[in-house]
């Protein structure tokens, strides 16, 4: 199976408001770059976005690193929210409805597909990738808000 790296970040001006993501996928000595813009949305739909978005770009099973600065990301995997959310029909502890299930679903899809180790990392700091992504969400802002 192929070890995949992806660094994922969303960005958003306002919150709901104009939103962007950006992501980085590598293997072996391969780098792509990936981004993306919507009108009206939220910083964790695009951070939810961006991890979506970078693995549906994967052809086939792979073990994935997925690097990004979204606490709200990494613990619903790392904690296991995700899956309470699931076996509790996509409602929180509270019974609430789960926000953003519809992302949530295709990522849940996307993590029986692939083995998906996340990975957080602290934003806008040294890590060249993750700030990369950053400036690849920010500037789909710039570009089309």
């Amino acid at each position: 199976m192929k070890t995949v790296d992806i660094y994922t970040d969303g960005a958003c001006s306002g919150n709901p408001g104009p939103g962007g993501f950006g992501a980085i996928l590598m293997y072996k000595d391969n780098k792509k770059e990936i981004s993306g813009f919507e009108r009206d949305t939220t910083n964790n739909r695009m951070e939810l976005t961006a991890a979506i978005e970078a693995l549906e770009l994967l052809k086939e099973p792979c073990e994935v690193n997925l690097y990004s600065d979204s606490s709200y990301l990494v613990n619903a995997f790392s904690k296991g929210w995700i899956y309470n959310w699931m076996k509790n029909g996509w409602k929180t502890e509270s019974k609430d409805p789960v926000k953003n299930e519809d992302l949530w679903r295709r990522l849940a899809e996307k993590n029986r597909v692939h083995k998906i180790k996340f990975i957080k990392v602290k934003g806008h700091a040294d890590n060249e990738y993750n700030n990369r992504c950053d400036f690849l969400a920010t500037n789909e802002i710039k570009e089309n808000a």
